[in-house]
């Protein structure tokens, strides 16, 4: 079975309708030219036998005769003509015998005769008694029906013509569903072929095709910087992961050549901490990979303040025993608020930035933990003491493996901010990073 194209379907669509809005028209017009030619011949034949009556009313039959002949001279198509009661003709314009016994009627149409010249023709009629006879009058619908069928090849080229307009509209349309699509493949193909610059662009508009070009272009922006993110990750990997695999093999030379018991549990002890540095860093990258994996559906409705609580009675003792104070404040309105959160992957990005404050956070300092309600927006904010970060180092913090020369001498593996934003770009929010006077203001907005 042949398909068709999108574009022929949408070209043959335009014709169809233009056809359809076309003969509907032409039947609107031609159904209402037809009404009113019937109201007026109705009137003319009603005005035309009340005349012929008031005469013979004041002249008898002699009056009538003669008024009938004065109209035939100026009407061709007149019918007034003077029966009896079998439908014989007495006087005036008519067939010598009526197709039909006559009976009073204010107006119908009707075929007059049966034989000679009056045979077949039909003629607007009214019918009205004169004494024991009966005047027929009306006008023969010769004229009418020459000016229905002048309507009617009139309205006959109209939809020709909408045919024809029709047909070229379905080729404009066509022309132009097919550039903008082409535009689109053409833009996916050179992505596909590897081209990740190349973007569809709009056309200045704002329909449905532009809307689109956006949503593709955004979509293959982000593929884009998924695309940059990965090679930098691969990159890093390979760099970042020489350091701690290189330390291994020497932890394990040096516990496999110790020759005292003490040097070979202290070479067993350090590859155990480099292999665990590691194991956080895959781990770490794993939780990156399965935040970007999630999409905003299996977010559910959850009280932010409940889970600032299970964070803050976690953290709390953790933070004591480093000598530092945790401090929670949650917004006062915050048992009744409620909103579409994903509570393992926040409450991920909440303790690495607690982790971070932990470790960073000057001893005897201050680590903050509060949450904000603000202009349709959620705020979950970790404050601390700490060194904190200069603006200028902000954008290479939240970098993969990003690591600041002053934090290369604590362990990790500068992955955790970065999961921090992967987390509040899954809820459709951001990280936002800000100086404390000193210290560091790290905040997840979330809008709600």
């Amino acid at each position: 079975m042949m398909r068709i194209s999108i574009t022929a379907r949408l070209a043959l669509l335009a014709v169809l309708l233009s056809l359809v809005t076309s003969l509907a028209l032409a039947g609107l017009i031609w159904q209402q030219t037809h009404d009113d030619a019937i109201e007026a011949l109705r009137r003319d034949t009603a005005q035309q036998t009340d005349a012929f009556a008031a005469v013979y009313r004041s002249g008898g039959i002699p009056a009538l005769a003669q008024a009938i002949a004065d109209a035939q001279a100026d009407d061709d198509s007149l019918v007034a003509v003077v029966v009896d009661r079998s439908g014989a003709r007495r006087l005036g314009v008519g067939p010598d015998k009526l197709a039909f016994a006559p009976a009073a009627e204010a107006f119908r149409i009707a075929t007059l005769g049966a034989t000679g010249e009056w045979a077949g023709q039909e003629a607007g009629i009214a019918i009205r008694p004169l004494g024991r006879d009966w005047l027929v009058s009306g006008r023969l619908l010769d004229d009418w029906e020459r000016t229905q069928r002048n309507i009617e090849r009139a309205l006959l080229l109209a939809v020709l013509l909408s045919l024809v307009l029709g047909v070229g509209a379905g080729l404009v349309l066509t022309r132009y569903v097919t550039r903008r699509l082409d535009r689109i493949a053409g833009a996916v193909d050179a992505v596909a072929a590897g081209d990740l610059t190349r973007r569809v662009g709009t056309a200045g508009g704002s329909d449905a095709f532009d809307r689109l070009a956006l949503r593709i272009d955004g979509m293959l922006d982000r593929i884009d910087r998924l695309m940059a993110e990965l090679r930098v990750v691969t990159d890093s990997i390979a760099h970042d992961l020489r350091s701690p695999i290189a330390r291994l093999r020497a932890r394990a030379e040096a516990a496999a050549t110790a020759s005292q018991p003490q040097q070979r549990e202290a070479a067993l002890a350090g590859l155990i901490a480099e292999t665990d540095l590691v194991m956080r860093m895959l781990a770490v990258l794993l939780e990156i990979s399965r935040s970007e994996a999630v999409t905003r559906d299996t977010l559910v409705s959850l009280d932010p303040a409940a889970l600032i609580e299970e964070i803050a009675d976690l953290y709390a003792p953790v933070a004591e025993e480093a000598g530092l104070r945790f401090v929670v404040a949650p917004p006062p309105s915050a048992p009744a608020l409620q909103a579409k959160l994903h509570r393992e992957l926040l409450s991920q990005a909440l303790a690495n930035l607690i982790d971070n404050s932990l470790r960073h956070a000057a001893a005897g300092g201050e680590i903050a933990l509060s949450l904000q309600a603000v202009s349709g927006e959620l705020r979950f904010t970790v404050a601390d003491r700490g060194s904190g970060i200069p603006a200028a180092d902000r954008a290479q913090a939240l970098s993969r493996f990003g690591r600041l020369d002053s934090a290369r001498s604590l362990p990790g593996a500068g992955l955790g901010l970065a999961l921090v934003e992967s987390v509040a770009r899954l809820h459709g929010g951001r990280l936002e990073l800000g100086d404390n006077d000193p210290g560091l203001v790290a905040t997840i907005v979330v809008p709600v």
